[in-house]
């Protein structure tokens, strides 16, 4: 008798949709018989990593980067012989920063009233204030953040780890991404793709809700024993299909993404339930303010996918929505309210994951870090001669912050010149951002690599030096 086509049973049997089947596979499969090899690991100070996102471009001026200068030249022109490559093309006069700077804690380092809740935790952070990067256009600055290149179709570097370290956990997928609950960021889910490598390093979207994976719970009531016996026909007939098509390894990474996600459908509901932490610890993430709750909520729900084996969580603030104000840190129109809004938002969840990691004892072997796709200008967005409220995109420096494992904490790296419109020393790429944190998790950045069309790609290209100063 011949097998029953799988795609009939899946019909018949409610899989999950393909939404939540895209990025759902193991860490077996194609990575493991065309992979990478073990050359490219070194002894690890990070097991996991998370990845706060800044979608907009926040104002390193106005938060990390203190310039006392930009008082004194308030309201003059910016001398320069060369252009400023800006997304507006208006070079208004230059203008003082919105927030105050301060030493913070016992390493002195100067964060600004912006972030007050993370100036508390300034001695966890090691802030480079010398990053540079190749657009000043969102979408395209969005993917050199997250893969190296200007272009889609590159692997995230949360797929790289996936593809180079796997999943610790059985029943969860290696890279997770919290998108802002008021929408995605320029690009979409361009920014968590496998690229060329194989499907089971897509970053999985997790939403908001009771349903954070599309097709999650059964359309109808099913027994536990009906689900038991369909999930095994299902598997049996599954491994029939992969016997007559040879042992096919892509097909084979395929149906273990099934397996996969049908064990998802125990472990998100168990993981997305945050009832079972203390109302201390709901309250140090911001849970009790309708402000905060968002972020808090995903800062949360990263944590407990890090002790759950995940080795990757993208949490993002900001999305996609154009309009007044934005939903996101593109302070054209004026910097104080659209910055002010954003960072009542995560200030408090972000500084309570820190402290939360660090009383846990997990800050010691996670590695945080804190991004944004460029900076903003120290000029105002406005008509040549005038002061705006407004900052332009900054592609020529910006600053970022990393914490936890492997890092030398209370530091900053680089500096900007004295108005913090270009990097003038120890310039980071994105290159050198990855490089390093691929480092501090156990791998060589140079040798992690996959062949794609005649060439053996990498996260950081044919570039990319180690930021050696900023490593314990």
């Amino acid at each position: 008798m011949p097998h029953p086509h799988r795609r009939d049973l899946l019909g018949s049997l409610g899989a999950l949709g393909t939404a939540a089947l895209a990025g759902l596979l193991t860490r077996d499969g194609r990575s493991r018989t065309d992979g990478p090899g073990s050359d490219f690991m070194i002894p690890a100070k990070a097991k996991r990593a998370i990845q706060i996102t800044l979608v907009g471009g926040m104002s390193h001026i106005d938060s990390f980067d203190p310039k006392p200068a930009l008082k004194k030249l308030n309201g003059k022109t910016l001398e320069t012989d060369s252009p400023p490559d800006l997304f507006f093309g208006q070079m208004g006069l230059l203008r003082q920063p919105d927030w105050e700077f301060k030493p913070r804690g016992k390493s002195g380092l100067e964060i600004s009233d912006l972030f007050p809740h993370i100036a508390k935790q300034a001695d966890k952070l090691t802030i480079l204030r010398s990053m540079v990067t190749d657009s000043a256009n969102h979408t395209p600055a969005l993917f050199v953040e997250n893969s190296g290149f200007q272009f889609n179709g590159y692997p995230a570097m949360g797929s790289w780890l996936s593809y180079g370290l796997g999943s610790v956990a059985e029943d969860l997928p290696a890279f997770v991404v919290l998108p802002d609950g008021r929408s995605g960021p320029n690009g979409a889910a361009s920014n968590w793709t496998n690229g060329f490598l194989p499907a089971e390093h897509q970053g999985v979207a997790l939403l908001p809700g009771q349903q954070p994976v599309r097709d999650l719970n059964p359309a109808q009531a099913v027994s536990n024993e009906e689900e038991k016996a369909s999930r095994e026909f299902l598997r049996q007939t599954n491994r029939a299909h992969l016997e007559t098509a040879g042992g096919e390894a892509s097909l084979a990474a395929r149906l273990k993404s099934y397996e996969l996600a049908a064990r998802m459908q125990l472990a998100v509901p168990e993981v997305n339930d945050l009832t079972r932490e203390s109302e201390e610890t709901l309250k140090l993430y911001g849970m009790d303010n309708r402000a905060t709750l968002d972020c808090g909520r995903r800062c949360l729900l990263a944590r407990r996918l890090l002790e759950k084996g995940v080795r990757f969580v993208q949490v993002y603030s900001g999305g996609a929505i154009a309009g007044t104000p934005r939903h996101s840190w593109d302070a054209h129109e004026n910097v104080k309210e659209n910055h002010g809004a954003e960072a009542l938002r995560i200030d408090q969840p972000v500084a309570g994951l820190l402290e939360d990691l660090g009383r846990r004892g997990m800050l010691a072997d996670t590695l945080v870090l804190f991004t944004t796709e460029f900076g903003r200008t120290p000029f105002t967005q406005s008509a040549k001669g005038t002061v705006g409220p407004g900052r332009d995109h900054n592609k020529y420096g910006f600053s970022c912050w990393m914490a936890g494992a492997g890092l030398k904490p209370g530091i900053a790296h680089g500096a900007t010149d004295e108005v913090g419109w270009k990097a003038v020393e120890q310039p980071v790429t994105w290159n050198d951002f990855h490089a390093t944190a691929l480092h501090l998790l156990g791998i060589r950045h140079d040798r992690l690599t996959y062949y794609h069309n005649g060439i053996r790609r990498r996260l950081t290209n044919v570039h990319g030096e180690l930021v050696e100063s900023i490593l314990s």
